[in-house]
């Protein structure tokens, strides 16, 4: 079994094409069947159910993926650290990045992360589902909150500092609460799993229950309802701190600390082995958020 049969597999799961997957990697389509049958043939089962116009995997192809793409990925790490000291970033980088986050302060520093290493390629998906890193072959991920997986490697890179939020529309029709408890009298804009709100001030701590009309998983919706009015919310200084900047949305008990706001880091497979083009990205990121980041409001 060879490695580049491996990927050739791999990459024609991802592309859903053997066409394309050969084109990647300069095969043409009759070397790329020839080597993936040769890979079943090892194999004594078939990974891909192929036609003249579709490509899909198998049952004994969809379990076998996963177990590929580790074997993969810790044979390039191994590959790599022969010669870690010198070695120039290069090879594709796949990460996973929550949507708002990697719009506002991930995908702005592609440009710089590209002219320093061009010979990284970069897989960049934006999804606010906790994607299992190893299972699905991804090199890096971006995290934000808690840090509840004590398997992965993790490398802290800003914090998250939490605040309370309003419209100037929503505070003129309903008022100002001046403590934690007063928030359960007021329409809220929550995510289902964040209906418990508590604060902290020169030592005391506060807990409120909060309810509305509108939840959501998305940090966008939550974002746009309060702009729209119809609601308080709690949001990352990093999402809604040019809003609270222009005035757009005011801040809520200020002086008063959200608990539990976690952190922003970066998350990699375990493993004893950085691969340079990893270790590349995460350091242009720490060097962008570094001390007070610059999404604070000041």
């Amino acid at each position: 079994m060879k490695i580049d049969d491996l990927n050739l597999f791999i990459l024609a799961a991802r592309h859903g094409s053997l066409t394309a997957a050969g084109k990647e990697i300069g095969l043409s389509p009759a070397a790329s069947s020839a080597r993936l049958t040769a890979l079943e043939r090892d194999l004594g089962t078939s990974l891909m159910a192929r036609t003249t116009r579709s490509l899909s995997l198998t049952a004994d192809g969809a379990a076998f993926l996963g177990h590929a793409e580790r074997a993969v990925m810790e044979l390039e790490n191994g590959r790599a650290s022969l010669s870690a000291s010198s070695a120039t970033p290069r090879g594709l980088l796949r990460a996973t990045v929550p949507g708002p986050f990697g719009r506002k302060h991930i995908l702005p520093f592609l440009p710089e992360f590209r002219e320093r290493y061009p010979d990284v390629q970069l897989d960049i998906q934006l999804s606010d589902e906790l994607i299992n890193l190893v299972d699905e072959g991804y090199d890096l991920g971006i995290r934000i909150g808690v840090a509840t997986d004590s398997t992965l490697t993790r490398t802290r890179l800003a914090p998250n500092r939490r605040v309370v939020i309003a419209s100037p529309e929503f505070i003129a029709r309903n008022g100002m609460p001046d403590r934690p408890e007063e928030c359960s009298r007021f329409d809220a804009v929550y995510q289902p799993n964040l209906r418990n709100w508590s604060f902290t001030r020169n030592g005391e701590t506060v807990a409120v229950r909060v309810s509305g009309p509108i939840r959501s998983t998305s940090g966008a919706v939550i974002r746009d309802a309060v702009l729209m009015g119809l609601g308080i919310a709690v949001k990352s200084i990093w999402d809604v701190g040019p809003d609270l900047k222009t005035g757009r949305l005011v801040q809520i008990l200020e002086g008063w600390a959200f608990e539990n706001d976690g952190e922003i880091y970066a998350v990699r497979p375990p493993s004893s082995f950085t691969p340079p083009k990893t270790r590349a990205f995460i350091d242009l990121l720490k060097s962008k958020y570094s001390g007070t980041p610059y999404w604070e409001v000041k």
